[in-house]
């Protein structure tokens, strides 16, 4: 069958191609030399001495069999002192500190794209702490210094956070940085994971005790459970970080930790599944996406987790994937056939279930990029569990009556289909000089310890504002900080300040996923008839005064849980959202929203047989003869 002739038959799907970069193609030749030359893939010509001591030990890869070859040493010494001389870690030849000579030299291109990569230069987290409490110095600062490229293919020079001699600085370093690939973690239960690449691909039990079969280390730690790599890392691998602030993973899988970890659920007991922190979660409905089969990795590609190659600020401009992807949006989703085995998506795919073969019908990204295991066959966009080998069929919505609804083309997906949005309000910071605190870059301890407590937390309804995409979507506080500072004589420096966003004390909310998502929506009489979505949190109506009702002594006239205010018919906002180009609903939105009543009233759904929603409200269709009739009006 012809390339032309594949496209045919696929009429609900368009076509776009994207260029492959250079300098992606020059790493991945040299990867390839150095990989046939460094002989990853063959095994030692003698019997390696590690083996006499570490008996039992499980084989890393097919492609791994060497012990030198990762871990440096001498494996025909046999005495366990001169055999580890010389040897990276010793523990883990992948961490950042060795592996440019472990992992390194026969995966150039992967190191090359991660090293730039968000996961391990934080340098969108710490920016935003600067934004939040002291502002930006005109500098960029990253997990460690290193010298990079910007999205334009331009060197980018990251500094050291170490360098970042402020409060914002003492908090990523205290608090933040145990949750990047640069630190290892190995005495938090149900968070611990290693360093570096090891990260994703050796997973952590809840330990961090390694309980494989080499009797030599058995119950050793902090080590990864065994000694057998995870090409295609599972979903623990994402929850041991994705747990705390915006708790993703906990909400995808359908998990909610509650006010804290020690909220009663039943009998006095706490909730029945034990995190890390000392928490405790209960069970809600799981992400769709979840309930199906679907794994993280499933729906994002190893660009979104390990970059390619560029430095961002923020990560919504390292993820690439959008669901418009594969469900479709205003157009349907656009794919790229295969041409030959040297596409990404063939490579990438080799580990999977099932490989993706040249004249195979990729669906791309929203950022033009190939997929590696969606693609489309018989008219269908088809996902293909990475781990599992599962085949997921994605619906498509363009063209449906509730995703064409005029007045709607703004609106993200998840802004109608979430589920629950965790937003934690009232977010109380202190740092107290008088306590020692570990700093996670140095590993040493100094002076000023962080502890947080929070005030309230929800997860539905959800406030939506205008986002960095100028659409409209979730937000969470992002974040509530109120700073309390006590020096090293007990005396309070800051006493529960409110900290300053663009020179003004204010309250901030960021745009947010929570990735909880369901099939039902919103009903449209809930979101336009609730003030709550619009940002006024919760709230008494007078007339056409809104007010909020959960307020803060610091802030006795800025709810906690809003950034909007109505005052007779007037709208005003008092709290920032965070992202360029992001802000809150203004009054004409907030009035159009209101007024679409009139009509849901009645027509309070999209599929409505005179498909109202297709067009253009028209308010002035209250004064025909059929609306008189049924309003009782002459």
């Amino acid at each position: 069958m012809t390339t032309e002739h594949r496209k045919a038959t696929i009429p609900s799907v368009a076509t776009h191609v994207h260029p492959t970069s250079v300098w992606l193609i020059r790493a991945l030749f040299t990867g390839l030399l150095i990989w046939g030359s460094a002989g990853c893939s063959s095994p030692a010509p003698h019997r390696s001495s590690c083996i006499s001591c570490h008996k039992g030990i499980e084989t890393v890869s097919s492609s791994h069999t060497e012990c030198p070859g990762c871990h440096g040493g001498n494996d025909t010494q046999r005495e366990a002192r001169n055999a580890h001389r010389g040897m990276l870690g010793p523990r883990n030849p992948s961490d950042y500190r060795n592996w440019d000579k472990g992992c390194g030299p026969c995966h150039p291109y992967q190191l090359g794209r991660l090293q730039g990569s968000l996961m391990y230069t934080n340098t969108g987290m710490i920016r935003n702490i600067q934004l939040t409490w002291e502002g930006e110095d005109g500098k960029l600062y990253a997990t460690r210094g290193s010298d990079t490229f910007d999205a334009t293919g331009k060197p980018l020079k990251l500094r050291p956070v170490a360098e970042l001699n402020n409060l914002s600085g003492e908090l990523y370093r205290k608090f933040c940085s145990r949750c990047h690939i640069g630190a290892e973690v190995g005495d938090s239960a149900g968070s611990s994971h290693a360093g570096g690449c090891a990260a994703c691909h050796f997973p952590v039990n809840d330990d961090a005790t390694y309980t494989g079969n080499d009797r030599e280390m058995r119950n050793r730690k902090p080590y990864s459970a065994t000694h057998r790599m995870e090409p295609l890392p599972p979903n623990q691998v994402c929850s041991r970080c994705h747990n705390r602030s915006g708790r993703i993973a906990l909400s995808y899988q359908g998990l909610y930790d509650g006010n804290n970890g020690h909220v009663p659920t039943r009998n006095g007991q706490s909730g029945p599944v034990p995190l890390s922190g000392n928490r405790n979660a209960v069970h809600i409905a799981p992400d769709i996406h979840a309930a199906a089969g679907m794994e993280c990795i499933d729906c994002h590609t190893s660009r979104d987790i390990m970059g390619y190659g560029y430095s961002y600020q923020n990560l919504y401009h390292q993820v690439e994937i959008a669901c418009e992807d594969c469900h479709g949006g205003v157009a349907p989703p656009t794919y790229r056939v295969i041409t030959g085995d040297g596409d990404e998506a063939v490579r990438e795919s080799r580990g999977y279930k099932m490989q993706m073969r040249p004249g195979m019908a990729m669906v791309l990204t929203a950022k033009g990029r190939t997929y590696s295991n969606v693609f489309v066959k018989d008219s269908k966009v088809q996902v293909l569990g990475k781990r599992s080998g599962k085949i997921f069929t994605a619906k498509i919505v363009t063209g449906t009556p509730e995703h064409t609804v005029v007045g709607h083309q703004r609106l993200e997906c998840h802004a109608c289909h979430s589920r629950t949005v965790v937003q934690c309000y009232g977010c109380h910071t202190t740092y107290d000089l008088r306590e020692n605190g570990m700093d996670f870059i140095t590993g040493e301890k100094s002076p000023g310890a962080f502890s947080e407590t929070e005030d309230y937390r929800m997860l539905y309804p959800f406030p939506l504002a205008v986002n960095q995409r100028g659409r409209i979507s979730a937000v969470t506080p992002g974040c509530q900080t109120f700073i309390t500072v006590i020096d090293e004589e007990g005396n309070k420096l800051w006493d529960e300040d409110v900290a300053r966003f663009k020179g003004k004390r204010q309250l901030r909310f960021a745009p947010f996923f929570s990735h909880n998502t369901g099939k039902k929506a919103v009903g449209c009489r809930e979101c336009h008839a609730n003030p709550r979505f619009l940002g006024f949190g919760q709230h008494v109506i007078e007339g056409a005064d809104i007010m909020g009702t959960l307020m803060c002594d610091k802030c006795p006239d800025k709810p906690l849980d809003g950034f909007l205010t109505m005052d007779d018919g007037r709208v005003r906002a008092f709290a920032a959202i965070t992202r360029e180009d992001s802000r809150p609903l203004n009054s004409a939105e907030v009035r159009r929203v209101f007024k679409a009543n009139l009509c849901i009233t009645c027509h309070d759904k999209a599929r409505d047989k005179d498909a109202i929603y297709a067009k253009k409200l028209e308010y002035r269709a209250l004064d025909d003869t059929v609306h008189k009739r049924l309003l009782g009006r002459p």
